[in-house]
């Protein structure tokens, strides 16, 4: 499509959830999601944010996609304040055919989900279109009146097409509809259809909870053959047990700062029979100190060749490379990606090392990634 541009709206205030647009769900900004599945499609020329609000833009600058922002003015920014008014005042400011208007509050939607609303709005020349969940449920209205089926032709659940439900993820809106109706819909409209699970929009706090869970769920489903089949996990110290900083007392003796939730993950994954094992450039006394109250299986420091380290584990207790995980965050990690079958890094790791992993944790280092991984090995082993 020509010129097709992306707007977010994210305001600042949020009564049901203070600060929402940018409260972390599931290791990430809420809006984050969206955004990150926007400039992924690569089906928009550009991605914008319209706000009022100055931490937000922070916030979204901070993500590194190079999505413009675009200054919303405080009176549209208010409880009473309609997508249709935000929607306005972009087109006042910015070009475009066709404008795809994408809610923060539903972070479900992914990369493929713009890619397939493209492929419908142009091959069935809409002018509008909207996404949906459909609902094989049987409606009525407040009069008593059927809504959607024939009660003296009720059908069985199989052979019924049920009904289409907004879902509010996007839409889709021609120049020339939005200028004419002042609307996201109207013209030729069509529906997208998106999973069930997609049918929930964050407004209230408990919907928070539920779409989190779906979240961490959607996140691990990817590798779950590959958890399930971990006997050992290895780990990197500095920038991944630790946050990487370097800390003294005023004695001189250097200090690390370890978080308290990786080992109780550490301490499940015993439980289950699963290895562990550090393997650091570095020789320190507080890692000696903290593997052993953790009871870390093998701890080797001052490991130049990691690789060699991790082979030697493999046949010492009798592993394949699939069987061996290993996360990292720095070059000197790569070695032991070479030699372990699922290879992690922790959300703050150099991007060399991102792109060389397997699976990109959402936690930086020191700050309970390596928990976010053992629960993911844990919620597979319980499977």
């Amino acid at each position: 499509m020509n010129n097709t541009v992306a707007l977010v709206p994210l305001r600042g205030g949020s009564k049901s959830i203070q600060k929402k647009n940018i409260k972390y769900i599931a290791g990430k900004p809420l809006c984050a999601w969206v955004l990150e599945a926007a400039c992924q499609a690569d089906v928009f020329q550009k991605v914008f944010v319209s706000t009022e609000d100055e931490e937000i833009a922070e916030v979204v600058n901070s993500l590194n996609l190079n999505v413009e922002i675009l200054e919303r003015p405080c009176e549209l920014a208010g409880d009473d304040t309609t997508t249709e008014a935000v929607m306005l005042h972009f087109a006042k400011n910015i070009e475009f055919d066709v404008l795809a208007t994408i809610q923060a509050t539903s972070p479900l939607v992914q990369a493929t989900d713009f890619c397939g609303a493209v492929e419908k709005f142009t091959g069935e020349e809409l002018d509008s279109l909207l996404t949906a969940v459909r609902m094989k449920r049987f409606f009525w209205s407040e009069y008593g009146k059927p809504l959607n089926y024939d009660p003296f032709k009720r059908p069985m659940r199989q052979q019924f097409a049920g009904s289409f439900m907004e879902n509010g993820a996007f839409y889709f809106t021609r120049r020339t509809i939005l200028d004419k109706y002042q609307s996201r819909l109207g013209g030729k409209i069509g529906i997208y259809e998106m999973p069930a699970d997609t049918a929930v929009e964050i407004d209230e706090p408990e919907d928070w909870t539920v779409v989190e869970d779906l979240l961490r769920r959607r996140k691990s489903d990817p590798f779950n053959e590959r958890l399930a089949k971990i006997k050992l996990l290895v780990m990197d110290c500095d920038g991944v047990l630790t946050d990487a900083g370097m800390y003294y007392s005023e004695s001189g003796e250097e200090l690390k700062k370890f978080n308290t939730r990786d080992g109780m993950g550490l301490a499940m994954l015993r439980e289950k029979g699963i290895k562990t094992a550090i393997v650091t450039g570095e020789s320190s006394e507080a890692v000696k100190h903290r593997a052993e109250k953790l009871r870390i299986d093998q701890l080797y420091m001052g490991v130049k060749d990691k690789k060699s380290v991790l082979t030697e584990l493999s046949k010492k207790y009798h592993l394949q490379p699939e069987n061996i995980a290993y996360i990292g965050d720095d070059i000197n990690d790569l070695s032991a990606f070479e030699a372990a079958g699922l290879k992690v890094a922790v959300n703050d790791a150099l991007q060399i090392v991102k792109e060389q992993a397997d699976m990109v944790l959402e936690t930086r280092g020191g700050s309970g990634a390596v928990r976010e991984l053992t629960d993911l090995i844990l919620e597979l082993k319980a499977k």
